[in-house]
Parts: C-alpha cells; sequence; structure tokens
C-alpha cells in the first residue's frame, strides 16, 4: 500500500525506495499465485494491495506474469458455485480475509478494485459475481437485495456483510436493522461503478443520497474516529470515479470535495510528515499504514 501511495502521488517506478519495495512484494509470491506470507490468514487483503502495487509500477511489463496469476488467484476466493452455494446465498460473489473465510463488503472492495486495476473488464464474471455481493450489503430493497436487513433500515448506505447472520461494526438499529456508514457506503459505491454501474442505476442513486446526508471528512460518519484513514482513502477514491469536482450535499451546499479532503489531511498531518489515528482500531495507530492509506486519498484528490 505504501507503494501504491508513492507511485500514485509521482514517484518514478525506476526509484530506489519503489525498486526495493516491489521486490520485497515479490518475495511473499505463493505457487497458487497469491502474494502474502504462506501462512497469512489474510491473503485476500495482502494480495490485492499487492495487485494494485504491481500495476502502478509495472512501466514495462515486467510484472504482467506475477499480476496474471494473482488476479486468478483473487478470482479463486470468491464464493461461488464451486463451494456449491446458490446464488441465493448472502454469501455469493463475496471475498473474506482469505481462503473461503466469511465474506464482507470491505475485503470484497479491495479484490474489486484490485481485479479492475489488472485490466479485468466490468462484465467480466468474477466483478459481476462480486456485485451480487455488494448489492446486497446496500440497505436497499429491490431485485438486487431481498435480504431482510434492506427493510428494518431503508436508507440506502452499506454495512459490512450480509453473510454468517448480517453484520454492521457500526451496529444494529432497535428493530434489528444493520447501520449504515459512511467508509463502507463509499467502498460499496466505488464497487458497483467499478462493476458497471451508472448514476441512473437505483443503487447508486440511493449510495449517493446516504452520502449527500452525512457529506463531511471531519469523521467517518456512522464510525466517529474508527477507521478515519481508511474511509478518507476510500471516500476519495469513491468521489474520484463518480467523476464530479463539486459534491451536492443534502441542504445544497456545494463541495469542491478534493480541496475540502487535502485539506483534512494537511490539517491532521504531523510534524515528521506522516500521519496516525489516535483511535488505533483496525491498526490505525501504525503510521506507516495510516501513512498509506492519506497517500491514497491524495493521489484520489489530484485533479
Amino acid at each position: 500500500m505504501p507503494i501504491t501511495g508513492l507511485l500514485r502521488t509521482g514517484t518514478p517506478a525506476d526509484a530506489e525506495v519503489v525498486r526495493r519495495g516491489l521486490d520485497y512484494l515479490l518475495s511473499f509470491s505463493q505457487p497458487t499465485g497469491g502474494i502474502h506470507p504462506a501462512d497469512s490468514p489474510y491473503a485476500n487483503y495482502e494480495t490485492s494491495i499487492a495487485v494494485m502495487a504491481l500495476v502502478a509500477g509495472n512501466v514495462d511489463g515486467r510484472h504482467d506474469e506475477t499480476i496474471q496469476k494473482a488476479e486468478m488467484f483473487l478470482k479463486g476466493l470468491q464464493w461461488d458455485g464451486g463451494e456449491s452455494i446458490e446464488p441465493s446465498d448472502p454469501a455469493y460473489g463475496g471475498a473474506g480475509y482469505g481462503s473461503k473465510q466469511r465474506p464482507d463488503l470491505s475485503n470484497t472492495a479491495f479484490l474489486v478494485e484490485a481485479l479492475r486495476a489488472a485490466g479485468v473488464a466490468e462484465d467480466d464474471p468474477a466483478i459481476q459475481r462480486a456485485l451480487v455481493f455488494v448489492s446486497r450489503t446496500q440497505n436497499l430493497e429491490g431485485p438486487a437485495n431481498t435480504m431482510p436487513f434492506a427493510a428494518k433500515n431503508p436508507d440506502g448506505g452499506f454495512y459490512y456483510t450480509p453473510a454468517n447472520g448480517g453484520e454492521s461494526q457500526a451496529g444494529e438499529t432497535p428493530n434489528g436493522g444493520l447501520r449504515s456508514y459512511a467508509s463502507m457506503t463509499y467502498a460499496g459505491l466505488k464497487s458497483m461503478i467499478f462493476a458497471g454501474l451508472d448514476s441512473e442505476d437505483p443503487r447508486v442513486q440511493a449510495a449517493v443520497e446516504w452520502l449527500r446526508k452525512h457529506y463531511t471528512f471531519q469523521e467517518n460518519p456512522g464510525m466517529g474516529d474508527a477507521g478515519l484513514y481508511y474511509f478518507f482513502q476510500t471516500a476519495g477514491k469513491a468521489l474520484d470515479v463518480l467523476g464530479d469536482d463539486v459534491f451536492i450535499d443534502a441542504e445544497g451546499v456545494e463541495h469542491r470535495w478534493r480541496e475540502e479532503l487535502v485539506a483534512e489531511l494537511a490539517r491532521r498531518q504531523q510534524d515528521d510528515g506522516s500521519w496516525v489515528n489516535e483511535n488505533p482500531r483496525w491498526l490505525e495507530g501504525d503510521p506507516n499504514l495510516v501513512t498509506a492509506y492519506a497517500l491514497l486519498a491524495l493521489a484520489a484528490c489530484q485533479d
């Protein structure tokens, strides 16, 4: 992730820091095509992140074969007919941390982004399977989502997973619905756009409307300061692929979101150039991870 952030913010692909970083990533290449420590429980996250770094630094095609093998590995992590589950199963199309672990929207969003970065088309079966899962993580009833949670909290936002009985990191509503929160709503929106949905699709419209009502960079709406920098990079990527320089909130106020996100990151930067979250949940007490998130957010802000 740091290497991707460096490359996307202007560090040349032939810079020594990039070369050493990519060589280190490649040292974790597995016979399966995955790029992760042999005993890692996070093979999906790690391989997805590695693919994005390799694609960003693949100026002469030297990593083509590695990327292609990793692409097939990631597709193999999806829950689909190979696991003898039907498309009606809440897990269908999703990806978890590793081989056949419970799927969730965060892991699935990273998988979709990595596959698209590797050149996989939006209509590829793997991307369309992922869209099935992503659609079911939205609090929006419709033909693409017949999960029971949407009717209990029909606000158009997204939560963590409909699998294994459903879960939201933001908790439940009094009637047993799953609360939406911003980082997952941006992740869901981004994934839907990568899967070919446009602004005319009701799922995209509902997601954008939720984000209009909760637009801010002061916090991760629904989660406060938990996962704040994950939120920054996910929001930046989603707004970038949405394609508008101005985002209009529910009150009709126009926001030049790129400038606002850059300003918020600048305000939070440490004197040594790093970023860190005072809330250490999800490893955001580690400045290495958090600074990488911040670089990716800044990269999305480049017009």
